[in-house]
């Protein structure tokens, strides 16, 4: 039976060739996403914990008595995902969260022994292997990165409050 030729539908290019650079971009980007995931896994399999959570951790270990505000300006990520960080971390004994003696709206939060001995015995880095490497690049590096990450972003036309969810929760 002859082979018939399918056109590809409106908008969509044939697929690429292995050599092609999209195609090349694309393994780079899989090998980016899966240090990611790997070095989460890891972390997780080693502490029971999260990524976002451990991080988190580790925000509050260098900023004693910090905010949820803070916490989430630290980490870059919404107030309440932050304030759910807390809770969580609150419920299973890791943090303490107490009301701020002149604002009673405020909370400061400070690390219970059990979160302090979790951080002790768990290697980081607890923000993620991606920060850590992308703040090991030249700022040249970083300005061109950037410029074409957000042509990509624009090609996708993501949301922009994806831009906030910690990587260790993707």
């Amino acid at each position: 039976m002859p082979r018939v030729a399918v056109e590809p539908q409106r908008g969509r290019r044939a697929p690429a060739g292995a050599d092609a650079p999209e195609v090349r971009v694309l393994r780079q980007f899989r090998q980016v996403f899966n240090a990611v995931k790997t070095h989460f896994q890891q972390l997780e399999r080693r502490a029971g914990l999260g990524g976002a959570p451990m991080w988190a951790l580790s925000v509050v270990a260098g900023a004693p008595g910090i905010g949820v505000g803070g916490l989430a300006a630290a980490m870059d990520i919404h107030p309440s995902t932050a304030s759910n960080l807390v809770r969580t971390l609150a419920e299973r004994g890791f943090v303490q969260a107490e009301r701020d003696q002149l604002d009673r709206r405020a909370v400061r939060l400070t690390l219970r022994p059990a979160a302090t001995r979790l951080l002790r015995r768990t290697p980081g880095p607890f923000e993620g292997v991606l920060p850590e490497a992308l703040a090991a690049l030249d700022a040249r590096t970083l300005k061109r990165l950037e410029a074409d990450l957000g042509r990509l972003i624009a090609v996708l036309d993501v949301d922009e409050s994806a831009a906030r969810i910690p990587l260790a929760d993707l």
